[in-house]
């Protein structure tokens, strides 16, 4: 077959690992990713599907009697509802699946050290090993701290609601597993703040994110890089060999409809010659640096709200089934 004859997503994946946003099993079969990707919003999507409220069920009847009441009751129902949706992601799926930890826990390095561990004691007694998930954690300075903590112990991180080049360094510098920018979010604040359109190849996202691909690459750094959060085919088509992409639903099935010639956009030959210099960070350096972009504080912290929000969503979904 000849590479004019393949779809989209089929050339995509000669040089990207494509990764599924969703927490959608049928999508995950349709569209064959190497990793999924899961979130409270996703989590949330699926979870009052009819489809998939048995494993609701299952959380609640397995966990209702161990003793605890209240939030507390709430909360590890919770916990052990996103290892479910996790395990039967990596039914279908070979490579690993990322599960979140608490948006209120975004600032508490300890609490996320600990929701961490949690998280990989239930996935070995579903007999998952850790090397198949990602704990995925908001890209504070505190979580970037946490990730650090966690991946000396051999438990790999997924870095979430990252918006800047100094989040990008520090969790290199922690030595994350994975990043993942978020570029549609980038787009969205751009658009609102300038009143402008952006084609694909100027867009603010695909900028922030080829930047980061080119400073990782140039100094050596093994965190892996993951455009998130796209909102057009455009987007991906002008990241493609990222190291790996996560694409909703939606995306997936557009690039798979179409056999227009995808080109490898991002190398690590090409980010060899880059004029970019290193970027020496300290807690003092990323705190300024990152308060000084305005798009980057705001997204995460509207990125924490809306995740935190979209956990309560969930919260309230288990307690009215209890």
């Amino acid at each position: 077959m000849t590479t004019a004859a393949l779809n989209q997503l089929d050339q995509l994946k000669k040089f990207t690992t494509v990764v599924a946003d969703t927490g959608d099993f049928a999508t995950l079969k349709e569209y064959q990713p190497r990793d999924a990707t899961t979130n409270p919003s996703l989590i949330l999507k699926a979870a009052v599907m009819p489809e998939y409220q048995h494993l609701a069920s299952k959380a609640i009847a397995d966990r209702e009697n161990r003793g605890l009441s209240g939030p507390a009751q709430i909360s590890d129902i919770l916990d052990y509802l996103l290892v479910l949706f996790g395990v039967e992601i990596l039914k279908i799926i070979p490579g690993r699946v990322s599960t979140e930890t608490d948006a209120s826990l975004s600032f508490d390095t300890d609490g996320l050290v600990g929701k961490a561990h949690h998280f990989i004691d239930l996935y070995q007694q579903q007999g998952i090993g850790r090397d198949r998930v990602l704990i995925k954690i908001a890209s504070t300075w505190e979580g970037i701290r946490a990730a650090e903590v966690l991946e000396k112990e051999g438990i790999h991180c997924n870095m979430t609601l990252l918006f800047s080049m100094p989040q990008a360094v520090a969790c290199a510098d922690a030595k994350a597993t994975l990043i993942s920018p978020f570029v549609g979010r980038i787009l969205d604040w751009h658009k609102k703040s300038t009143g402008k359109d952006y084609a694909p190849a100027a867009d603010p996202g695909v900028e922030s994110v080829r930047k980061i691909y080119t400073y990782y690459k140039k100094f050596g750094h093994k965190t892996e890089v993951m455009g998130a959060s796209f909102r057009n085919a455009g987007e991906i088509l002008e990241l493609a060999g990222c190291d790996l992409l996560t694409i909703s639903p939606q995306l997936l099935s557009e690039l798979k409809k179409s056999t227009a010639p995808v080109e490898r956009k991002l190398s690590p030959q090409a980010a060899f010659g880059s004029s970019l210099t290193k970027l020496e960070l300290d807690e003092k350096r990323f705190r300024w640096l990152f308060n000084e972009d305005a798009m980057a504080t705001e997204k995460t912290a509207e990125g924490i709200r809306l995740f935190g929000a979209d956990t309560q969503k969930l919260e309230k979904y288990i307690e009215e089934r209890l």
